[in-house]
């Protein structure tokens, strides 16, 4: 058991990446090895075994690629949908556009359906495209990290099964995965698409899919050439299937480093405790605990409703007269880390707060006690500067000094220098005049 301990540091609680554990950064430090040695083919063989069970399927197809999640989009458009053909884009924030444009890149006709800002397309608009077009595949982001919205998987996956049974649906579940309930086979999902440095608590670097047995037939059985060269199903498969089988095989070199670091990330999740189906509960829990600090903060939630919210993060307005730098540069000093907004439209607006991974299950940690203390403090010395800045109006503060009681008898004659009103009183020269009258008027 190695006795490392990372240095001190920042805590990072954007929406990925995340904390990882000691253990996992220790094992990204592994002594430089050969990506085809015998001591590395069981490491990449487990991570593929792994995987599966953490999604819950028995025969799925998983591919891990150097990359970062964007690259599934790209093994998504390359290698299951032809020039030419349609696909259907459920949109619920920034990474529905840049999933719709790379589909756009590699050819696709592609619909999308626009959820309003900070809500999930219904089901029914979905099923009311689906009934109205042939579809090759259906997208949607689980949850999309620039909104913190959470699409419903398992009812969009139910209701392509209903009404195109052969659409393939495709799960960018980069913000979802090891955060929110997942169940593959269960609920009939054709690709889940995520990356390391989110829920799977690993660093950045490696892009890692899922396909169906469903998605790989159909890939197999493609009119046209792949049109992607790295991207390339053609050219990973066999790997991957080298690599399970326990023999070595080459295309690309793979990152070795992260793969021992992804490989520890993935022990912890399905063979420590707390267990995956506890992972989820945690999740939850630690979601509703920050959500309730922060509405008790006065903070209005970018979702317009609780059964769209993500679990894994939180996406806050700015309260009135404050900003990105009345907030984010204060809880930077306070050694916490959080997120601007992202959705082009909206992103002056909000902020975001990551709570995935050791964050969200390691109660000892303190992560989320000390997001809140934080937030709660950087609010309040915001809101005081903002008030200590505001101009005090003429008319206000006459009314205000009018109320007080007479000054007692030879009083006045002794003030001096006279309390003059000025337009653009500011507060300062306010208090200061407030002081004097209170002096005047001998109340303290």
């Amino acid at each position: 058991m190695s006795t490392f301990k990372q240095e001190p540091h920042k805590l990072l609680v954007i929406p990925g990446p995340i904390e990882v554990t000691d253990e996992v950064l220790y094992a990204n430090a592994h002594p430089s090895m050969s990506h085809v040695s015998a001591d590395f083919i069981p490491v990449f063989g487990d991570c593929i075994r792994m995987l599966r069970e953490l999604l819950f399927t028995q025969d799925a197809q998983p591919f891990l690629i150097a990359g970062s999640g964007t690259l599934g989009w790209d093994q998504v458009a390359a290698n299951l949908v032809e020039p030419g053909e349609n696909a259907l884009v459920l949109n619920s924030g920034y990474f529905g556009d840049s999933f719709s444009d790379c589909l756009r890149t590699y050819g696709a006709k592609v619909d999308e359906i626009v959820a309003p800002f900070g809500d999930a397309v219904s089901l029914s608009e979905l099923e009311a495209a689906l009934k109205q077009k042939k579809y090759k595949v259906v997208t949607f982001t689980h949850v999309d990290t620039s909104t913190g919205v959470l699409s419903d998987a398992k009812g969009i996956a139910a209701t392509v099964k209903k009404v195109s049974p052969d659409t393939l649906v495709i799960a960018d579940c980069v913000c979802s995965v090891a955060s929110e309930e997942i169940r593959f086979d269960d609920w009939g999902l054709d690709v889940v698409l995520t990356a390391s440095q989110k829920g799977l608590g690993t660093p950045p670097g490696l892009s890692i899919l899922v396909a169906s047995q469903k998605a790989i037939k159909v890939f197999e059985t493609r009119a046209s050439p792949v049109t992607s060269y790295y991207g390339s199903w053609k050219k990973w498969l066999p790997i991957m299937k080298a690599y399970e089988s326990g023999t070595p095989a080459y295309f690309a070199t793979p990152p070795v480093n992260l793969i021992y670091a992804f490989n520890t990330a993935l022990k912890q999740i399905t063979k420590q405790s707390p267990s995956i189906e506890e992972r989820f509960r945690l999740h939850r829990e630690t979601s509703a605990r920050l959500k309730h600090a922060v509405e008790e903060l006065g903070l209005k939630q970018l979702p317009v409703k609780s059964s769209v919210a993500a679990n894994g993060m939180t996406a806050c307005y700015f309260p009135d007269g404050l900003t990105a730098a009345d907030i984010i540069p204060p809880l930077l000093k306070k050694d916490i880390v959080i997120a601007a907004g992202l959705h082009k439209d909206y992103k002056l607006k909000y902020f975001r707060i990551g709570h995935m991974g050791i964050s969200a299950i390691d109660s000892t940690r303190r992560d989320v006690d000390k997001v809140i203390a934080a937030l709660k403090e950087s609010l309040a010395e915001a809101q005081a500067g903002k008030n200590a800045s505001e101009p005090v109006l003429v008319g206000d503060l006459e009314a205000g000094l009018r109320r007080w009681p007479a000054p007692p008898p030879g009083v006045l004659p002794m003030l001096s220098p006279p309390i003059t009103l000025d337009a653009n009183l500011d507060l300062t020269a306010t208090v200061t005049a407030l002081r004097r009258f209170a002096d005047m008027r001998q109340i303290g």
